[in-house]
């Protein structure tokens, strides 16, 4: 019995449509929003915003305090955790730092015995302290199994506490040159060589190394990393640790750049470096996000917060608008999820 050709002709698998990386639709994102304040510029304002040398070094200055604490919450939010104390982690670190990173010859001197020290000092200070609330974070999400979002909330007000009290809420100001030099170095680019030197750090990091893969499985799938034996404590610790360093480190390049240290600092810091990364396709949900993306999420949210003041958009409006966006930017990315779910299923 002979077979028809038909017979022998094997399904063809449909081809597979290429995507581009989230992070080039990202970048696209980006592009576009900053033409189009380029455009309501001249219509608006009759300037352009994007041709400005001053500026653009403004919004570059801003993301880069922000983008180095949200690499730090990156690696949080991808294990599937949260971190709302950054904001006020800075401004303790901030407020404590700075009483040793005082000038003798400022005449409102916190610790007369702690003035002209090298700039490694306060800068080690305000590190230290950082790492220490990250260390509190990790041990309560760890070991008291506190969800992330309480601990680092009871932190968020604890640190906020702190700030106003070490100083009574005075402001600190009158720095060496040695420590001024964070935020005002390299030509006033100082903040900016920080930031892409952490994010560059942790993007490796992440891709190439067995801490990222550990990091990345926690957030994916928490049994089967714990059954894969993990140490799931102890890498939520390791986490928490290196957002509360980073946190202290962008006090220290904030507070170095305005010359003054103040309790109020870091309001809604958390917040936009949240939103940095989820703008940038980091998934609340945790298991994926890239360094990368957050970089190019920071630089969104910063032309978008200089484009409406630049259009003369109030204050209060702003938020509102970034609450938007964050809102946006989560819906998307549980869209996306679901059509994940469904190609399995």
């Amino acid at each position: 019995m002979t077979m028809s050709t038909t017979d022998n002709l094997q399904p063809v698998p449909a081809r597979r449509k290429k995507r581009l990386p989230t992070e080039v639709n990202i970048f696209l994102v980006f592009l576009g929003i900053a033409a189009l304040f380029e455009i309501a510029g001249w219509i608006v304002v009759g300037q352009s915003f994007l041709f400005n040398l001053h500026r653009l070094q403004i919004i570059i200055l801003q993301v880069a305090v922000i983008g180095i604490i949200a690499v730090g919450v990156t690696l949080v939010i991808i294990t599937g955790g949260i971190d709302l104390s950054s904001g006020s982690v800075v401004a303790m670190s901030a407020m404590i730092a700075a009483t040793f990173a005082q000038s003798s010859l400022w005449p409102k001197v916190f610790y007369p015995g702690l003035t002209d020290l090298p700039f490694f000092v306060p800068l080690g200070v305000g590190l230290l302290i950082g790492a220490l609330t990250g260390l509190v974070n990790g041990l309560l999400i760890s070991l008291t199994k506190i969800p992330p979002f309480i601990a680092t909330l009871g932190m968020m007000v604890a640190s906020r506490g702190v700030a106003n009290w070490f100083t009574e809420g005075s402001p600190v100001s009158g720095f060496t040159d040695g420590f001024a030099w964070l935020g005002n170095g390299l030509g006033r680019w100082a903040p900016v060589a920080i930031f892409l030197v952490v994010a560059l750090l942790f993007h490796l990091v992440m891709r190439y190394t067995r801490f990222g893969k550990f990091t990345y499985a926690i957030g994916a799938n928490l049994p089967a990393a714990r059954a894969s034996g993990i140490n799931i404590e102890r890498h939520l610790i390791k986490i928490y640790v290196i957002a509360g360093l980073l946190a202290g480190l962008a006090a220290m390049v904030a507070i170095a750049r305005i010359k003054t240290a103040q309790a109020g600092m870091g309001m809604m810091y958390e917040l936009d470096a949240i939103a940095a990364a989820v703008i940038g396709g980091v998934s609340l949900s945790g298991g994926r996000g890239r360094i990368l993306g957050t970089v190019i999420g920071a630089l969104i949210l910063g032309v978008m917060m200089s484009g409406f003041t630049f259009l003369r958009v109030d204050a209060y409006y702003q938020d509102i608008i970034k609450g938007t966006i964050i809102v946006l930017a989560v819906i998307v990315d549980q869209f996306r999820q679901s059509r994940r779910v469904k190609k399995k299923g």
